[in-house]
């Protein structure tokens, strides 16, 4: 099965509250959707930052988030984990608070994820840090992984109904 690297915005959906906000709403909506079929579908995994960032803010949403997460393989913080961040530090261009998405595209590299996958369109699965990436990726000689959100593999298109 293909590997997926659930970033902590797919658990923060999951666990949120309904939204009263359209478009949140509808995430929840498809992430629900998405996460029910995932697990027959990809192998999914996390990291040391997923369960960081999902263990934050107000306890009784973190306890959520990381019940959904428990059984998933967790992803070690290692040296080349570190080394690629500090990489991605110096060229990516990501600033302020983006820098703390910085890891996760650490992780899903150094362990050769096939997805990445996030409802962060701002930091992650952004066009911009996607080229940025793509490029330093190649100058470094190393893979990258798609970065999608739950939407984009929704459905996989064998299964998607014919269009007339």
């Amino acid at each position: 099965m293909l590997s997926v690297y659930l970033e902590t915005t797919i658990p923060s959906y999951l666990a949120a509250q309904p939204s009263s906000d359209l478009v949140v709403a509808a995430h929840q909506h498809i992430s629900r959707e998405w996460w029910e079929i995932a697990p027959q579908r990809f192998d999914l995994f996390v990291s040391e930052a997923v369960l960081s960032e999902a263990s934050a803010g107000d306890p009784e949403v973190a306890s959520r988030r990381l019940s959904l997460l428990e059984g998933l393989p967790i992803l070690q913080m290692n040296e080349d984990v570190r080394s690629l961040t500090r990489k991605y530090d110096q060229a990516l261009g990501l600033h302020g608070r983006a820098r703390a998405d910085l890891p996760h595209f650490a992780f899903a590299v150094v362990y050769e994820m096939d997805y990445l996958v996030t409802w962060n369109c701002t930091h992650i699965a952004n066009g911009t840090v996607i080229r940025r990436l793509l490029y330093l990726n190649d100058q470094f000689g190393l893979p990258t992984p798609l970065i999608i959100t739950p939407e984009e593999i929704l459905e996989s298109p064998e299964e998607a109904p014919d269009e007339e």
